[in-house]
């Protein structure tokens, strides 16, 4: 599974340090604030726009700049990170045959995370791909460095836009290590995430929602986190029982708090058992003022430039919240009929292939694609370059649509999280190119356009991801013939769709095509004359996807009934460190296990 290149060796060690990311991402002197009374707060849902034209650049002040926010870079690798495990999940859980079979997870990630992705593609990080050891920061002590010992209060209009942003990033740490406890009274959530604050499932043991900010105050002054050393105890109830992770704070996230209350808070800072960040006025200590990009200052100190802050608006927060699996995706909706284009479907129409004497009346000329494998464009035989980075996605897209796709589909493909206005021209550029230098040369126009509505023309160029669709509805409908039918589909398959790109609007499609193998794999094991030839089926398809437990199971329970009970035993251990390495801890569950000789065992 291709992961972000810095997280490829480091994916545990860069959880610490992306905890709050504040004191790695110093900032410039602070922008004038907006003109706002003091305390305020943006109104809930207003988006948290930043610097005035998003699309100028995707990379701003070592972050990540989003029409739904900013991101420092480490807190970026970290949604990345949790994108990819989403995916390997999925295929970790799928259970390959065609009856029955439901594609329903095959939904692409929400828009921010795809942002998020397409964004460390385009600008990949300079530094090298492994961390040092000792650069890795505890959790804890990353996330106190960043903010006030003694509490901090935001305000300003970026105030809610930076709360989610602590927000997601203390949860996000919990992907790969324990995390610093995180607690939040019930209104601070609703006020932070609107009407998903009901829809969080799934609690992190670190999350705890509290119903006020009383109980949220006792329960931090009950905790023994300040204590390193001590043992997890188990919640008894989700929203008023701390996990205790022996960690040496906690961060608590309220609203604003007075009298004794506040006393009370300012306490636990000093003692070192929480820090707290306030959604208004502080009074026992500092009150930041955010600016919508997260830049911020303390109004007693001019001249003081604080750290820059993640900021994230409402439906950005919801979207990563959903990739880390806290909420749950939102179900399909039936098309708008006010949208100008249709959803594109995940299974396409293969187009009619051209016949020899329709190329023959185009002058004989072969235009063919390679999309299953290194992406490669030929004429006659004939590598033809294709110079822009955005034109050969393009021509890579068009390839999985065959049916053709609206330009504002494309651009919200190629370009996520950016406004769509602005990209138009962009991708109108990319075809334009990449038309001329079809056209020089084979003199064919390869790329209909028709309102608006691009397609590959089937009469002049042919794809080999076209012909494997072919191959299997052929033999999905296939009454006689069938092992070589399937034989075929595997034959078609040298390797995944555009293997070595990182495109997140890949995904969904190459895993589509990937399940399409898988099942060849299995329909052939199934009627294999003998055991060991079934067992080396299984063990080709492992080799298509070495993430599926199902597949696993298949394997081991085959070398079981063969006799070779070791050999089982050692292929279970090596993909239970397989998914670990991948950051696939034994503490999740999704349903999937290996089974072998009866007994089962966790895979995650």
């Amino acid at each position: 599974m291709p992961l972000p290149t810095p997280l490829q060796a480091t994916a545990s060690g860069m959880a610490g340090a992306a905890v709050f990311s504040v004191t790695a991402n110093p900032t410039s002197p602070p922008q004038p604030p907006a003109p706002v009374a003091a305390g305020s707060l943006e109104t809930p849902g207003t988006p948290a726009t930043a610097e005035a034209d998003w699309s100028s650049s995707v990379q701003v002040d070592g972050g990540i700049l989003l029409s739904g926010g900013w991101l420092p870079r480490e807190v970026a690798e970290q949604v990345a990170l949790a994108g990819a495990l989403v995916w390997l999940r999925r295929r970790r859980a799928y259970r390959p045959g065609l009856a029955g079979r439901d594609d329903a997870d095959l939904s692409p990630l929400p828009a921010t995370a795809a942002a998020v992705q397409a964004a460390l593609v385009d600008h990949p990080a300079s530094r090298p791909n492994a961390v040092p050891a000792e650069a890795s920061v505890p959790v804890a002590t990353a996330t106190i460095s960043g903010l006030p010992a003694a509490g901090v209060g935001l305000i300003g209009p970026g105030a809610l836009a930076a709360a989610r942003g602590l927000l997601v990033t203390v949860l996000l740490t919990g992907q790969n290590r324990p995390a610093v406890p995180l607690v939040v009274t019930r209104a601070a959530l609703s006020t932070l995430v609107g009407t998903a604050a009901e829809a969080i499932r799934h609690r992190p043991p670190h999350l705890q929602v509290m119903p006020t900010l009383h109980d949220a105050v006792k329960l931090i002054e009950s905790s023994p986190t300040r204590h390193a050393g001590l043992e997890r105890e188990k919640p008894q109830r989700r929203e008023n029982v701390a996990a205790v992770t022996g960690e040496p704070a906690a961060v608590l996230i309220v609203d604003s708090p007075s009298g004794a209350l506040a006393q009370r808070l300012a306490g636990l800072c000093a003692a070192g058992a929480s820090n707290v960040v306030v959604l208004g006025q502080w009074p026992a200590g500092a009150s930041w003022h955010v600016d919508a990009a997260g830049h911020t200052h303390d109004p007693r100190r001019p001249g003081w430039a604080g750290p820059r802050l993640c900021v994230l608006d409402t439906v950005a927060a919801t979207d990563l919240l959903t990739v880390m699996g806290h909420i749950d995706p939102a179900p399909p909706t039936a098309p708008d009929p006010q949208r100008s284009h249709r959803p594109l479907p995940l299974s396409p129409r293969i187009p009619r292939q051209a016949s020899r004497d329709t190329r023959a009346g185009s002058g004989g000329r072969r235009i063919q694609l390679r999309v299953l494998g290194e992406p490669m464009l030929s004429v006659d035989g004939a590598t033809l370059t294709i110079r822009r980075a955005a034109a050969l996605q393009a021509l890579v897209f068009l390839a999985a649509h065959p049916a053709g796709a609206h330009s504002g589909q494309m651009v919200e493909a190629l370009w996520p999280g950016l406004p769509r206005h602005s990209l138009t021209g962009r991708l109108y550029t990319a075809l334009s190119e990449l038309r001329g230098a079809i056209r020089a040369a084979s003199g064919l126009d390869v790329i209909d356009n028709a309102d608006d509505r691009y397609r590959l023309n089937p009469t002049h160029v042919d794809t080999d991801l076209w012909r494997f669709h072919t191959t299997v509805q052929h033999a999905a409908t296939a009454v006689t013939d069938r092992p070589l039918a399937w034989q075929a589909v595997i034959d078609a398959y040298p390797a995944e769709v555009a293997a070595g790109r990182a495109w997140p609007w890949l995904d969904p499609i190459r895993e589509a095509v990937r399940r399409h193998v898988i099942d060849a794999h299995v329909v052939l094991a199934a009627a294999a004359p003998t055991p060991r030839q079934a067992l080396h089926l299984l063990q080709a398809a492992i080799r298509v996807d070495p993430y599926n437990a199902d597949l696993h199971t298949r394997v081991m329970n085959a070398l079981a009934a063969l006799g070779e009970h070791q050999t089982a035993v050692e292929l279970h251990d090596t993909y239970t460190r397989r998914l670990a390495a991948a950051g696939l801890d034994a503490d999740e569950a999704d349903g999937t296990a290996v089974r072998l000789r009866g007994a089962t065992t966790p895979t995650q």
